[in-house]
């Protein structure tokens, strides 16, 4: 048997380079990264994991087509937009794909190797930074600052024990339940006030701390 063929029985798609590493992130989005074995990948395919290796090299070059994947997904600075729209798009753009990524957060930029995708957004957001009058030191300050954020956001959302309101709500009953009124009073407040308010979404803190960000941040040439 060819080492790329699937099982009789299974649909016969060629196997690629590009649908190891899809099929990695889907595991890896639903199980976690650790899961993204690569027997495991070989069970989604339909094929020998051994095939595998004649389109990823190791598990450090699966992890860097994962991670290029993934700021593949992030939108680019357009030529010509005005920085802070530009950085705002892209830090929207970001969070949404490490939602749908989690596993992602604490890789983006530990590869030793990136990919295509991963140097074009740097090199565009650097781009877009310097072209709205940022030094190369300020330009370098702002990514830090906004990666922190927007990765630190992330992990914080993704660690949330609820997901909606009515979760939110199990959550604070069971903290505060059995606790007098008059115990931990700023924490109940912010919960019953504030998080257990109609139409409250974490999610919403983002643009509130990416504008303070935003506008902190000032080019060198004005």
């Amino acid at each position: 048997m060819s080492p790329d063929r699937q099982p009789r029985g299974r649909q016969k798609t060629p196997l690629s380079r590009e649908r190891v590493i899809a099929a990695a992130m889907e595991i890896a989005s639903e199980k976690g990264r650790a899961a993204a074995t690569m027997r495991a990948i070989g069970a989604r395919l339909g094929v020998e994991a051994m095939s595998l290796y004649n389109h990823v090299s190791s598990r450090d070059d699966l992890l860097d087509g994962m991670v290029d994947a993934v700021f593949a997904e992030i939108e680019l600075p357009e030529p010509g937009a005005h920085w802070k729209e530009a950085m705002r798009r892209r830090a929207f753009s970001a969070r949404a794909a490490l939602g749908r990524h989690p596993w992602a957060v604490g890789l983006m930029d530990s590869r030793s190797r990136p990919g295509d995708a991963t140097l074009r957004h740097h090199d565009a957001v650097l781009g877009s930074l310097r072209s709205g009058g940022f030094s190369i030191r300020q330009a370098a300050h702002a990514v830090s600052v906004l990666d922190s954020y927007i990765y630190g956001f992330v992990l914080q959302e993704v660690a949330l024990p609820f997901g909606n309101a009515e979760e939110a709500g199990d959550v604070a009953e069971g903290i505060f339940g059995d606790l007098p009124e008059d115990r931990y009073p700023y924490l109940r407040e912010i919960a019953m006030e504030h998080a257990l308010a109609p139409g409250y979404d974490y999610g919403d803190e983002f643009e509130f701390g990416l504008a303070l960000i935003l506008d902190g941040l000032v080019p060198d040439e004005v």
